[in-house]
């Protein structure tokens, strides 16, 4: 269970893609998937204020439809969002037709030029027709914080461990990953604090 996708494989992957920045600057992007969940979201927000820094919450427009005071809250502390799909649609499972439908739906809440399909799954034709309109963002270090059987301090080694000028690192503000990433998130932070690194939003 690889935390970073080969760099070789990324361009057959998807040139257009987004994985990693600003690979001369010790810079990092914090990216959030799957909310706002009232459960979650409100403390990733605290703990992001704790040490004044920004993110970026990859939104599922469903969440944002149920919980609208919390997307407001994210674009208010100044976070920048992107589209998620409506329904957490998988690419692969689908037809395009109600993917791209989907989509659109989700741009009628969430107001970016950002989106990240959800697992990481996009055909080839979805991404030919949602790049003429987005950023289509992935990942440079996936915490793996939704998994069940990993333990706080094995998220947070995947973390340390791929982390670098650039990076890209998704976690979940999903009720799945509530705990491991909760814990793992301040620790990571002031980790790479040590390190030198800055965060910014994309």
């Amino acid at each position: 269970m690889s935390c970073q996708f080969p760099a070789f494989l990324r361009p057959l992957i998807g040139r257009n893609y987004l994985w990693r920045k600003n690979s001369s600057e010790k810079v990092v992007y914090l990216t959030f998937d799957d909310g706002p969940v009232p459960e979650v979201t409100p403390q990733v927000l605290g703990v992001l204020d704790d040490f004044d820094i920004k993110a970026t919450f990859f939104c599922v427009g469903d969440n944002v439809k149920k919980y609208p005071e919390l997307y407001r809250e994210i674009l208010m502390k100044g976070h920048s969002v992107g589209n998620h799909t409506f329904h957490h649609l998988n690419g692969f499972k689908v037809g395009q037709e109600q993917y791209l439908k989907d989509v659109e739906q989700a741009s009628q809440l969430i107001d970016s030029r950002l989106f990240r399909p959800p697992y990481g799954k996009l055909t080839r034709k979805e991404k030919k027709i949602l790049e003429q309109k987005f950023q289509i963002v992935f990942w440079d270090v996936i915490s793996y914080d939704y998994e069940q059987n990993l333990s706080p301090s094995q998220v947070l080694k995947n973390v340390k461990r791929y982390s670098r000028n650039g990076s890209v690192i998704l976690f979940h503000d999903s009720v799945k990953a509530k705990n491991n990433m909760l814990t793992v998130l301040p620790q990571a932070i002031s980790f790479l604090l040590t390190k030198g690194y800055r965060f910014e939003k994309l």
